[in-house]
């Protein structure tokens, strides 16, 4: 054989493996695809990631299911993720949740760089609910009546170590606050309690109080956002206080690392496509969210500062979890 003909035959059977390469791809989904949430059906996570997962099937060609793997704060759902192949047929809703376990907890079974995220959803902002019993309308009146009474106000979290306790104990520090923290296992435990004064602070997404600050069964003394909140234009921000204090929460697309990028590619293109729909943009905005998409790098770097807002308050008050 010569040196051309065998040159030739490498080069063909390069060519070969592209092309079969390209085809496996293109056949990207084989089968029926699954977007695993780690929170209860019906919730404020789950109602997104059900409108992209029937947007995102259509547009795949292919079934796609929700499923829901609730508890330990998210990461039964992460490790169920992780522990399948990297080829797109099982994908995370993600939140800051991630990123946040990954200081909050010693072991909490994953890297961040185990996670590859492929485009944000939604982004979401705080606010400080407050139970109608105690006798304060503004924000500046809640921080006097806090002052005058050190440790007697209760504020409640989901658990130890969770972005509600994380936010209080924040608001603490820059207001020189002493309140008492009250667990709780779930947001729907906590509304009754705050609702009928046996708590007396929440700090809560906006979406999760929002319904009962407008049934006035409590009020809403202020938010994390830059700027005044479209659904809640009556209620200041933070930042309207004189306190440069910005916190969001987010929602996304993610799935393990080492997905090939062409699928990557393809999912971050449908779900911006989604997110950018008036439709979309109508149900996330109703419950006092922002439709937000983003690239693959950007949600890196949302990943990056999720931690660089938390890791000093979890330090700080010995938060980390065994």
């Amino acid at each position: 054989m010569t040196g051309r003909v065998a040159l030739a035959i490498t080069a063909g059977l390069l060519v070969l493996g592209a092309v079969q390469r390209g085809a496996a791809q293109d056949a990207y989904p084989s089968r029926t695809v699954r977007l695993v949430v780690g929170f209860s059906a019906g919730g404020p996570t789950d109602i997104p990631a059900r409108f992209i997962a029937d947007k995102l099937g259509t547009l795949l060609g292919q079934r796609l299911i929700v499923e829901n793997k609730t508890g330990a704060a998210g990461m039964l759902a992460t490790r169920d993720v992780l522990a399948q192949p990297a080829d797109g047929h099982n994908l995370l809703l993600c939140t800051h949740f991630e990123p946040i376990n990954t200081v909050l907890y010693k072991n909490p079974g994953f890297k961040l760089a185990d996670i590859a995220p492929v485009s944000l959803i939604a982004k979401y902002y705080y606010g400080i609910a407050m139970t109608n019993a105690i006798p304060a309308e503004t924000f500046e009146q809640f921080l006097q009546y806090v002052k005058a009474r050190p440790g007697e106000v209760s504020y409640a979290t989901l658990g130890a170590g969770s972005a509600q306790e994380i936010l209080a104990r924040q608001i603490e520090k820059f207001a020189g606050l002493s309140m008492n923290r009250v667990p709780f296992r779930t947001g729907s435990q906590v509304l009754p309690d705050l609702i009928a004064g046996r708590v007396h602070i929440y700090v809560s997404p906006t979406l999760a109080v929002s319904p009962q600050y407008f049934g006035k069964e409590l009020k809403i003394l202020a938010v994390t956002s830059p700027a005044r909140i479209k659904s809640l234009p009556d209620v200041p921000t933070i930042k309207e206080k004189g306190v440069d204090w910005v916190r969001s929460g987010w929602l996304g697309v993610c799935a393990r690392s080492g997905m090939p990028q062409p699928i990557v590619d393809l999912l971050n293109r449908h779900i911006v496509s989604i997110v950018a729909t008036p439709e979309y943009r109508d149900l996330i905005e109703k419950g006092g969210s922002l439709p937000e998409s983003s690239t693959q790098q950007q949600m890196r770097q949302v990943f990056a500062q999720t931690i660089e807002e938390v890791e000093a308050t979890i330090r700080e008050f010995g938060m980390q979890q065994e």
